[in-house]
């Protein structure tokens, strides 16, 4: 998602700076950025000097005092309150005082990572992309209890400014997408555990029943197991309702390691294709 979230502004004219804790990581995000401006040439979407310029706009470091200059910043790590919390702590002791700290967590309270950031809480906000950023339209813009107006104005002009379309939501567990997304597949699974159908049967029968253009196992995998599952212990823990609680059959695949696309296997096997 940060790969995709630096790609989407680079393209769009901003400079950018990709900051991750591994260099690995950052190689992972070169090799994205690169396919992916390779193919958006050989579609004649991009000029090859178009693609040159748009690659130079993005920066990579391993070091966060390298953001300090950023006039803004989007947090886009794993669904963990308490590393979000870390990191927004220091990012609003590195950053400057008029700097917008965005979350593109899916999930977790904007009020509660706000909490971390003291006088700064004003200018944090939630800022949820949507998988793949450079093709996906939809920004969920979502406010604190305390983010300020400007803060609210200035982030749907920068989701516009990328091309998106922003979208406000109110700061529930979920947001509207996960909200209802979320529960959708989980049942998917319980179809699948309880013999409904196998799940070909289950994203096709969802695919051309529903007109979605991915069925919800396979959607799954695509945004990981493991994130699907985050996300509804969210929901459970934040809303009390057991109606969000994951089921047994996506517990045991995130338990294997099976977590989809990034592992090789999830609901689908991958590592032949």
């Amino acid at each position: 998602m940060g790969s995709g979230i630096a790609l989407t502004a680079a393209m769009n004219g901003i400079e950018v700076c990709q900051n991750d804790i591994a260099e690995e990581q950052l190689e992972r995000a070169r090799a994205y950025h690169a396919k992916t401006l390779a193919r958006a040439v050989k579609k004649e979407r991009l000029t090859e000097s178009d693609a040159e310029v748009v690659a130079s706009r993005i920066r990579y470091s391993t070091s966060l005092a390298d953001c300090a200059s950023a006039q803004w910043v989007v947090e886009a790590a794993t669904e963990n309150l308490r590393l979000k919390k870390e990191i927004f702590s220091s990012l609003a002791s590195t950053c400057g005082d008029d700097v917008i700290l965005a979350s593109n967590t899916s999930s977790i309270s904007i009020t509660d990572i706000g909490a971390s950031v003291g006088d700064a809480a004003p200018r944090v906000i939630g800022m949820h992309f949507f998988n793949p950023v450079p093709v996906m339209k939809l920004v969920e813009v979502i406010e604190g209890l305390v983010t300020s107006e400007e803060t609210t104005s200035r982030t749907f002009a920068l989701a516009e400014a990328m091309g998106k379309t922003p979208i406000k939501a109110n700061d529930r567990a979920g947001f509207v997408s996960n909200r209802v997304l979320m529960p959708m597949i989980n049942e998917a699974f319980y179809a699948w555990m309880d013999g409904v159908a196998e799940p070909e049967s289950i994203d096709e029968i969802m695919k051309l029943g529903c007109a979605f253009p991915m069925g919800p196992l396979r959607l799954a995998d695509f945004i990981g197991l493991d994130v699907c599952h985050h996300i509804m212990m969210v929901l459970y823990e934040e809303l009390g309702d057991q109606k969000y609680f994951p089921c047994p059959k996506l517990r045991q695949l995130v338990l294997a390691g099976r977590h989809g696309d990034k592992t090789g296997r999830g609901v689908y096997d991958y590592s032949t294709s």
